[in-house]
């Protein structure tokens, strides 16, 4: 299911946020710049939950009706499973109390942070493409399909698909 242009602004929007956030978060100097290192943080987990919110709002519409429809099912199946370990490592970045846990943690969900937007470019462009190869075939305006079939699927000269009486069917 193809996303609004708004929808998909907001999201990528808050996706750009993130990656900002987090990168300049891990490239400014906490020692000579806490207070900017901690505001980066706190704007940083802000973002994070309008980003779950954003996905709550994914789940029922565009993910299910995907799945429904078999398009694009393994990206974005990573990408929900890159999503919850961002979630799951990021619980723990804040409740975890041993340095070592916290270290790996962290190295799995900057990883992980720096890999998702390109994650979202190759879902949206595969889903780009998918969208752009059905048309084809679909029997929409410019494609192949449509010197033997109607706009919307139809048989010429019928309403619902159908053969009139004395006709053959086109060869599919």
């Amino acid at each position: 299911m193809r996303l609004s242009a708004r929808f998909r602004a907001v999201l990528y929007l808050g996706v750009g946020v993130l990656l900002v956030t987090g990168a300049s978060w891990l490239g400014v100097d906490r020692t000579a710049w806490p207070e900017t290192a901690t505001y980066l943080m706190r704007f940083h987990g802000g973002a994070a939950m309008v980003m779950l919110v954003l996905l709550g709002a994914l789940l029922p519409l565009h993910v299910r009706l995907g799945w429904r429809r078999s398009r694009n099912v393994a990206s974005g199946t990573v990408m929900l499973g890159l999503i919850a370990i961002l979630i799951g490592t990021a619980y723990a970045l804040y409740y975890l109390g041993s340095e070592t846990g916290r270290y790996w943690t962290s190295v799995l969900h900057i990883t992980i942070g720096f890999a998702l937007p390109v994650m979202v470019t190759g879902h949206v462009l595969l889903g780009r493409r998918t969208r752009r190869r059905k048309d084809d075939t679909s029997g929409r305006p410019g494609s192949p399909e449509l010197g033997r079939r109607g706009a919307h699927g139809q048989a010429p000269g019928t309403s619902d698909g159908s053969v009139r009486p004395g006709e053959r069917a086109a060869a599919g």
